[in-house]
């Protein structure tokens, strides 16, 4: 891969693990804990909030796995890997780099060959 579109990539995964930084930044809050105190808030707000923070800590899993998937493919690009399968060493085609620049395999091995 030449270095034009290596720079390119590059951007989109800084890009990319910015938006996630900020995502990060405003999903803070619904991960607080939610309180015991039953005269405050009543059994199904409660119930709710009990969801929301899941459902918070789950999305925050995801912006996790997915910071790590784009810091492994920033990494790969330092050390001159970039774009080639971890599996099975073949370069990984353009139009798979360009739906997800953070793809670590290529579709062969991706779909089980």
């Amino acid at each position: 891969m030449n270095g034009e579109k290596t720079a390119h990539f590059r951007g989109r995964l800084v890009a990319d693990l910015a938006a996630l930084d900020h995502e990060d930044a405003l999903g803070l809050a619904g991960q607080k804990t939610v309180t015991l105190d039953q005269q405050s808030v009543g059994r199904l707000s409660r119930m709710d909030a009990l969801q929301g923070q899941a459902m918070a800590q789950a999305t925050r899993a995801r912006r996790d796995a997915g910071r790590a998937k784009i810091t492994a493919a920033l990494a790969r690009m330092d050390e001159g890997e970039y774009g080639y399968c971890l599996e099975c060493g073949d370069e990984i085609a353009e139009k798979r780099l360009e739906l997800d620049p953070a793809v670590a395999t290529c579709i062969s091995c991706a779909s089980g060959r």
